[in-house]
């Protein structure tokens, strides 16, 4: 077919408008990617000291406590410099016995509970509190503290997720310790009907066997999970809110 005759003058005119078009456009898109960014980082600066409130966290079941000690060394990684998953952060509350529903992975910037479920201790942290803990291998103790997710595999415990410690001295060995998440027959509701009590792990954060692989899937490759126990105010893990007060009364 053969094509219509487009005189050289329009021809020219259309190439130039043409032209100018696209990069035009693909310049807005960046800047809507740039705004749309910094506006990611403002939104999660703003909503996080917020987040206990607009999701009852009390009312779930998570401690004031762990959720500001999480909430503000969050933010120290953060300010650190430190790469990790910034919408998510997962925290297990060790305060807490472990019939109780004690860990939470909370979406930052959808401002909502993704998961709230059962996880364990190490069968030497305790029977139905954790109270011991340790960083060292065969100790079959929990470690507290941060740690920031890896890779998932397939383990002697089926689908897995490795963990890598990120506080010295407190939880640095975890790699080490091969301490990873997964998934576990005796974290059930029926093993806490017959025993009042979960089945305990050799100090793995092990969580139901059918939730193990969303879990995981959703909090790998980066993200941050804070495991609270009160003993960690003992052993320097004071918010910033707290030292500020401290250094006022000093002055």
């Amino acid at each position: 077919m053969q094509l219509p005759f487009i005189p050289k003058g329009l021809l020219i005119i259309f190439v130039f408008l043409f032209g100018l078009q696209l990069p035009l456009s693909i310049t807005a898109d960046n800047l809507s990617l740039r705004s749309s960014k910094t506006f990611t980082t403002e939104k999660k600066s703003s909503v996080l000291h917020t987040l206990y409130e607009t999701l009852c966290l009390e009312e779930a079941g998570l401690s004031k406590q762990a959720f500001e000690m999480a909430v503000n060394r969050y933010e120290t990684w953060r300010e650190k410099g430190i790469r990790f998953r910034e919408e998510l952060l997962t925290i297990i509350d060790f305060s807490k016995p472990s019939s109780s529903q004690r860990l939470f992975v909370l979406n930052i910037l959808q401002e909502k509970i993704v998961f709230k479920t059962w996880v364990s201790h190490g069968k030497n942290s305790g029977l139905l509190y954790a109270t011991r803990f340790s960083n060292q291998p065969q100790t079959y103790q929990s470690s507290l503290g941060f740690f920031k997710t890896l890779q998932p595999y397939q383990g002697e415990n089926g689908y897995s997720l490795r963990l890598e410690g990120l506080d010295k001295n407190i939880n640095d060995k975890a790699f080490e310790r091969a301490i990873v998440m997964h998934g576990a027959p005796y974290v059930s509701a029926a093993n806490l009907q017959r025993q009042g009590y979960l089945g305990r792990s050799w100090g793995c954060p092990a969580v139901p066997v059918e939730q193990a692989k969303s879990i995981i899937d959703l909090i790998k490759n980066g993200s941050l999970l804070f495991i609270y126990h009160p003993v960690l105010q003992q052993a320097g893990f004071t918010s910033k809110t707290t030292r500020r007060k401290a250094e006022s009364k000093n002055r």
